[in-house]
């Protein structure tokens, strides 16, 4: 779940910097939950195995 999440907010926040080249702190915010998510991802999977 945690890495469907870290590809659509990269996707999103990759488009909105593409199209709209928009480098405000929201457009940049995607980014951190995005990286976030991966984290989570990585350390729930260590945690249920």
């Amino acid at each position: 779940m945690w890495a469907i999440l870290f590809f659509i907010l990269l996707l999103a926040w990759i488009g909105g910097f593409a199209v709209y080249h928009v480098a405000g702190a929201m457009l940049h915010l995607l980014l951190i939950f995005a990286v976030l998510s991966l984290i989570l991802h990585f350390v729930a999977g260590r945690r249920a195995s």
